[in-house]
């Protein structure tokens, strides 16, 4: 579509982090991100699960949702949603239509071209306030916080998932230098939930919460979940906190992080309850948990023999990965098919792997910051390793020696994960 190739060419002009160039096309549009309620999800790891979380509740609870995520796994439209449908064609060019003016006079100013992302984030805010019009909005942060294009908003409430060591070059090196960005979508006086686990990354958000005067919520302090049952499908838990206790709560999504994803999930909606009158019941709560799914995310293409996709690409996410599949599949050897961009380094995202009966085969995608397949074997640290350059030809050489007692586990970044996908669906369904 010709708008997306529009939208696609500004990627040039990179990540420039900063709010003058949001804050000027809003004013020209009539502020529409003024006129929508918002929950703003940041967060290292977790977000878009935590958004599904959510979502799939409050369309139990009969609301319309707006949500807003990055980046996208089949298609472009999905990043801007309603209720789970990604915006229309018809919607999206009279969007871009309106902003595109903008941008090319903005370009001609001193603050200069807006970003790819900052003009998705207006189209975002331009579709929800003037055409969808949903009864709430879930925005998931873009990159860090404090200086994301979706730091305009004034929420209900803000979240963060989880904390760790991802975009450093942009970031920080230092957890504490993460968190301080990630906490730069706390609000005066608007509660904060946070899921995150390192007491440096937590001092750090209750400090921000403290000086902000914000309601701070934190997992393990101030609510918790605790494990009840487990198998391959399913897993249910239970979740207390200073208000409410449910007990035997469902989920699909395999993972302790998913646990610790629907709990920060359930103590955002009781927050909608009692401070905004949200009417939400616990059946709509066990429900919409229940009926959630994140696609990339632990996802399974095949059931025999056992393919999964996931998209996995930092530290944190490696580890989630690594305790997922000891804690589902305890009996199972695995392949691993792994693709990253540059700045990451396959030495240290493997090490929760260390120990495992595993292969691994590194491989390399169509994308500019993709690294080559020899790097990333060269940096790993493990005895059963290869590399293949083409990625199909990598699938097809793993789905074809996968044995009865082994899974296929293709893991790294997000825009593998829907290349994987894409194929799977061409040339691998039945």
């Amino acid at each position: 579509m010709e708008v997306i190739e529009w939208i696609h060419s500004l990627l040039p002009f990179g990540i420039k982090p900063g709010l003058k160039r949001m804050e000027w096309m809003l004013k020209r549009l009539g502020n529409p991100e003024q006129k929508m309620k918002v929950v703003h999800i940041g967060g290292t790891n977790g977000k878009g699960s935590t958004v599904s979380f959510m979502r799939h509740v409050l369309e139990k609870a009969d609301y319309n949702v707006g949500t807003f995520t990055s980046p996208y796994i089949e298609r472009f439209e999905e990043r801007i949603s309603l209720n789970g449908q990604p915006i229309d064609e018809h919607s999206l060019v009279e969007s871009a239509n309106k902003i595109r003016p903008l941008v090319e006079e903005l370009a001609q100013t001193e603050l200069g071209s807006p970003t790819e992302f900052e003009v998705i984030t207006t189209i975002a805010f331009d579709y929800f306030a003037h055409v969808a019009k949903p009864d709430i909005v879930l925005l998931e942060v873009g990159l860090g916080g404090r200086l994301d294009s979706t730091n305009v908003i004034t929420p209900l409430l803000s979240v963060i998932t989880s904390i760790g060591f991802d975009h450093m070059h942009i970031l920080g090196e230092t957890l504490g230098e993460i968190a301080f960005e990630k906490a730069g979508i706390i609000k005066r006086n608007t509660p904060i939930v946070s899921g995150i686990a390192q007491k440096e990354a937590q001092e750090i958000i209750m400090e921000t919460a403290k000086e902000k005067q914000a309601p701070y919520f934190q997992l393990r302090e101030h609510f918790e979940e605790s494990l009840v049952d487990i198998d391959r499908h399913v897993q249910s838990f239970t979740y207390t906190s200073d208000r409410h206790a449910f007990e035997n709560v469902t989920i699909q999504m395999p993972g302790p992080h998913q646990r610790e994803n629907a709990s920060v999930a359930i103590c955002a909606l009781e927050l909608l309850i009692e401070k905004y009158g949200f009417i939400i019941s616990a059946e709509a709560i066990r429900e919409g948990l229940k009926a959630t799914t994140w696609i990339g995310r632990f996802e399974k293409l095949n059931e025999h023999p056992l393919v999964v996709i996931d998209g996995a690409h930092n530290q944190e996410g490696m580890e989630s990965l690594a305790k997922t599949l000891i804690l589902h599949y305890p009996k199972k050897t695995f392949r691993f098919l792994l693709a990253a961009t540059k700045e990451k380094d396959m030495g240290k995202l493997l090490k929760p792997f260390e120990g495992m009966d595993a292969s691994f085969t590194f491989t390399s995608f169509d994308f500019f910051r993709a690294a080559s397949s020899q790097v990333l074997f060269d940096q790993a640290a493990v005895e059963v390793k290869r590399y293949e350059d083409q990625w199909e030809k990598a699938l097809a050489e793993e789905v074809q020696a996968l044995k009865d007692e082994e899974m296929l586990v293709v893991a790294g970044s997000l825009y593998f994960i829907s290349a994987i996908r894409e194929e799977w669906r061409k040339n691998y369904m039945k």
